[in-house]
């Protein structure tokens, strides 16, 4: 497995679009400190995001996972554009013929996706871990690393999400068209959960719970729940005009079991694919 991901390590470092993605991306979430800590002036009121108790410790966790979620697509970029380049650079064919099966070049992939989601998780849980250190108004150990289930949730969100970007390169070989085609899913689980809607209010028929939530993009949503409804303001102003959040925060066990469904089931199709294609 270690020459594998050797041999995967050295087609990124090659890739120089892949080095740029992957710079913005860490620079982006180490970005989150420098917003975190900038004092804002607004109407003659100065104030930072950080005071706001958004990096309190344990809400920091949630805070920075959802948040860092919507950063995603900069790997996924990434992954599709390693995958589709195989075609492109005739790189596929030639490991063929030095003697790589196709069991060990869809392994290696993999190994690529598991290791962009190390990266992000890693590089996020100490952008989390040194913003609520330095602003959090709890820093008692039992607290700090209280709902570290958020990172294992993102890495769970992240692995599926790239499983599926790898599948997609592979099964389409050209990375705009596979990008594109991510987006069309994204509306069609869209217009799937309008219908599914309609059709729970109306004709009292839900097909949200039992069909809508087992697809793959859904459920890689439905890990990290929005955070913000958590915040203490947000409470406050609910309570004062007769309404509340009746929901749970939690990372599901259910959502990440049927996460880890689809990226076997990714990693399965992609294997089958290049198997029975004439390269």
């Amino acid at each position: 497995m270690l020459k594998l991901l050797s041999i995967e390590l050295d087609k990124i470092k090659r890739n120089k679009a892949a080095k740029v993605i992957t710079i913005v991306y860490c620079s982006l979430i180490l970005g989150i400190s420098l917003i975190a800590s900038y004092e804002f002036d607004f109407a003659g009121i100065n104030f930072r995001i950080a005071d706001q108790g958004i990096f309190n410790f344990p809400f920091i966790w949630h805070f920075n996972v959802f948040m860092a979620s919507w950063l995603k697509i900069f790997f996924a970029i990434v992954i599709v554009s390693i995958v589709a380049n195989e075609y492109s650079y005739n790189t596929l064919k030639q490991n063929l013929i030095d003697g790589l099966s196709k069991k060990e070049f869809i392994l290696s992939k993999f190994l690529a996706v598991l290791l962009f989601s190390v990266i992000s998780s890693v590089v996020l849980f100490l952008v989390t871990l040194t913003l609520g250190i330095v602003f959090s108004d709890f820093t008692e150990i039992s607290i700090v690393f209280t709902d570290l289930q958020y990172m294992l949730g993102y890495f769970i969100k992240l692995t599926t999400f790239f499983s599926m970007c790898m599948f997609l390169g592979i099964w389409i070989k050209r990375s705009a068209f596979a990008i594109g085609f991510l987006g069309v899913w994204q509306v069609f689980e869209g217009f799937i959960f309008i219908v599914f809607s309609y059709l729970k209010n109306k004709k009292d028929i839900n097909l949200i719970d039992n069909v809508y939530n087992l697809l793959p993009l859904n459920a890689m949503s439905d890990l990290i729940a929005e955070p913000f409804t958590r915040l203490g303001a947000v409470q406050t102003l609910a309570n004062q005009v007769g309404e509340s959040f009746d929901k749970s925060y939690d990372v599901p066990w259910h959502s990440a079991l049927i996460c880890l469904v689809w990226t076997t089931l990714f990693v399965y199709w992609s294997y089958r694919i290049l198997k029975h294609r004439d390269l």
